[in-house]
């Protein structure tokens, strides 16, 4: 019952934050010209407000949910090279770490008033494209098992 719990936090989690990802990437990134750069700085301004109330929340359910399910497989992930579960499972893992640095990064920057349009950009398409990545590898490492 405890794996279930996990399990299902960890996917609702995901989610949020991969459609939230989705979303921005593929549906603002793709309204800027037609809206005009005024109300769209007021769209973004407003979603970034949003997200920075819901997101670390959302963020500690997935990465505490994944942590505490990749426990279970300490063993496993101890010879990452050992099976094709192993190696897409630590691969999944590293493309996490990542995801995280970037979101550190991000927030870091943000607080410092450092953070630029197109740093934003970059981050939001890097990200996309790790959590893509993500759910390819969540699928297929129980294929190869």
């Amino acid at each position: 019952m405890e794996n279930l719990v996990l399990v299902t936090l960890h996917l609702l989690a995901a989610i949020f934050f991969v459609g939230s990802v989705f979303f921005e990437v593929t549906i603002l990134g793709a309204i800027g010209r037609p809206v005009g750069p005024e109300a769209m700085r007021a769209v973004e301004s407003a979603i970034g407000r949003r997200a920075r109330r819901v997101m670390p929340f959302v963020i500690l359910v997935l990465y505490a949910a994944g942590i505490t399910m990749a426990w279970q497989y300490r063993d496993v992930l101890a010879h990452p090279f050992d099976s094709g579960f192993a190696t897409l499972l630590a691969l999944k893992i590293a493309l996490a770490l990542s995801v995280l640095g970037h979101f550190i990064a991000a927030v870091t920057l943000g607080a410092r008033g450092k953070l630029r349009s197109r740093q934003v950009r970059f981050i939001h398409i890097s990200v996309f494209i790790h959590v893509m990545l993500i759910v390819i590898l969540a699928k297929t490492m129980f294929y190869v098992a």
